[in-house]
């Protein structure tokens, strides 16, 4: 994990300093809403329909034990006692008071954190695959890449103002847990003929109003040149991309209207003043960034014996059976698994945590994963490096807690925005939909017989929810001032990406979880051998379940 140097820390500093200052002249009337905006959006704060909302930055979704202490007292002391996981492996408050803001940005830099371009028309944070570092499918590790990004990105004066916001992602596994398809860049590590690794850049993505799969416009790039690259794009962006308009802002419009050939082409052409420039990343720099991820002491385990230990504790205890197979996965070192802390237990909003399971988790990540807790795109968390033989003790203190739903990657593990709940853009609210969802849909040996199904649930178009890509997806609307939800079936944030087509009229919030179970149900009458929802969607298309569903509903 990346730590501060003096510089750093300086720099965070005097940015709580600067806004301190900044809110206390918006509290006096010394400066007007429109002064103040573009001030609280560059730390992070919005105003929401009840409150104002601080977005915490998780580089990667990297946390130690001790931001996990510092989150839960901030939330005890200066929120409602629990925080939020968001899509973008962030933190979320929702209910902090604006003149306590100031001292919550103090409180996160002296545990090296801060809110800093988690909001506005600048690049966001990097995000990356949960697993990095200890997945099994891992080609390279990408997190010296999103630190490298990072660095770069953070305050940098020429994308501080952009035509909108700007998300980058970065995978290197064979399997995509980064949606980078879904991005404005993604960045995939790959391996030339030879064997050697590089990236291949993809362009364009995005979700919201206008739903775009982004697109490859470098099939194979030197990592040396990985930032001018970025900084090519992002300069092409900047001087084309729409302003006139925030719905036509985003990269996938320009992309779309330019087309990939020529936009691919300008990239070219402004890469030409930039390749071998200052940008230029050095071996020595590319192993800098690697010198801040190195594996932790595991211990020399034997697997086999571990993996009879543990075998024999699930056939003993076959909930605990159950929980293993359901939310932990191998890990490369043998003798340890990553396990899936779910956060989506039924009756809770899919992505919140308490302060008192904060601190749980910091002491978990202590005794048992080298004092590390990664949040995930899913709006779970992580723990990446656990002796398998401590699972069943691990296991125990997490159901007293409430964080042992056996449901990672099914039905009910949910993704979910706050909806209009919280959210002034939404249009219809989100965690109760999700909630009745997951009531409904309360039996495990059912959802462990649906498959693997991911659902997804966003309460306006701007689709924080990522309802696209899911292989559910739902969309809060407003028909003439009353709550609606719109269907789409057979999204992917894989690289077999793919839009949600919409099934059709919308449903009003009572009938989605009947919806839902007419649409499994048409998935299980249609499924082959142990196809799963998507694989089934892709066969048969949307008509048999638009037939059958709105049959019925008739």
């Amino acid at each position: 994990m990346y730590l501060y140097d003096e510089y750093d820390q300086r720099i965070v500093d005097q940015r709580v300093t600067q806004f301190r200052g900044q809110t206390e002249r918006f509290l006096a009337g010394q400066l007007t809403e429109a002064e103040f905006l573009p001030l609280r959006l560059q730390n992070g704060l919005y105003i929401q329909r009840l409150a104002p909302m601080l977005r915490i930055a998780v580089p990667y979704g990297l946390l130690d034990s001790g931001k996990l202490r510092k989150l839960a007292h901030i939330t005890r002391v200066y929120d409602k006692g629990y925080a939020h996981v968001s899509t973008r492996q962030n933190i979320q408050l929702n209910w902090p008071r604006l003149e306590e803001v100031p001292d919550i940005l103090a409180e996160l830099a002296s545990v090296q954190m801060h809110a800093i371009q988690t909001s506005g028309n600048c690049i966001r944070n990097t995000t990356t695959d949960q697993y990095a570092g200890v997945a099994t499918d891992e080609l390279e590790d990408p997190r010296p890449y999103c630190e490298i990004i990072r660095q770069w990105s953070t305050l940098h004066p020429e994308f501080a103002f952009l035509p909108r916001k700007f998300k980058i992602a970065v995978c290197g596994t064979s399997a995509d847990r980064a949606a980078i398809y879904a991005h404005d860049i993604g960045v995939e590590l790959v391996a030339d003929d030879g064997g050697r690794m590089g990236c291949k850049i993809l362009a364009g993505g995005g979700l919201g109003r206008t739903p775009v799969i982004g697109a490859v416009i470098c099939e194979w790039l030197d990592k040396k040149h990985l930032l001018t690259y970025l900084e090519a794009i992002l300069r092409v962006y900047n001087k084309n991309g729409r302003r006139d308009n925030k719905f036509k802002a985003r990269i996938k419009i320009l992309v779309k209207a330019m087309g990939v050939d020529a936009f691919r082409e300008a990239v070219e052409q402004e890469w030409e003043a930039l390749r071998d420039g200052p940008g230029t990343l050095t071996d020595a720099e590319i192993e800098r960034a690697k010198s801040f991820f190195t594996d932790p002491p595991y211990l020399v385990l034997d697997d086999d014996a571990v993996g009879a230990e543990l075998r024999a504790q699930g056939e003993a205890d076959p909930i605990f059976g159950n929980w293993v197979r359901r939310n932990t996965l191998a890990h490369r070192v043998p003798g340890y698994r990553i396990v899936n802390i779910s956060l989506k237990a039924t009756g809770f909003a899919p992505g919140d945590i308490t302060d008192t399971q904060l601190e749980l988790m910091a002491e978990l990540a202590d005794e048992y994963s080298f004092g590390e807790v990664r949040t995930t795109h899913q709006q779970n968390l992580v723990l990446a490096d656990v002796q398998a033989g401590k699972l069943y003790t691990l296991w125990q203190r997490l159901q007293a807690a409430g964080l042992a739903t056996p449901n990672h990657g099914y039905l009910t593990d949910i993704i979910c925005c706050p909806g209009g709940d919280y959210c002034s853009l939404a249009n219809a609210k989100s965690i109760p939909v999700a909630e009745a969802i997951q009531s409904r849909f309360d039996d495990l040996d059912y959802l462990y017989d649906l498959g693997p199904l991911e659902l997804n649930i966003s309460g306006c178009m701007n689709a924080c929810g990522h309802h696209h890509i899911g292989h559910i997806g739902i969309l809060g609307v407003d028909k003439k001032g009353q709550e609606f939800y719109q269907v789409c079936l057979g999204g992917s944030q894989a690289k077999d990406a793919s839009i949600g087509k919409i099934l059709g009229p919308s449903f009003s919030q009572e009938d989605m979880p009947e919806i839902i179970e007419r649409i499994l149900q048409t998935y299980l009458e249609l499924r082959e051998d142990e196809e799963i929802f998507l694989d089934t969607f892709r066969r048969v298309g949307i008509e048999p379940f638009k037939e059958r569903v709105y049959a019925k509903a008739d």
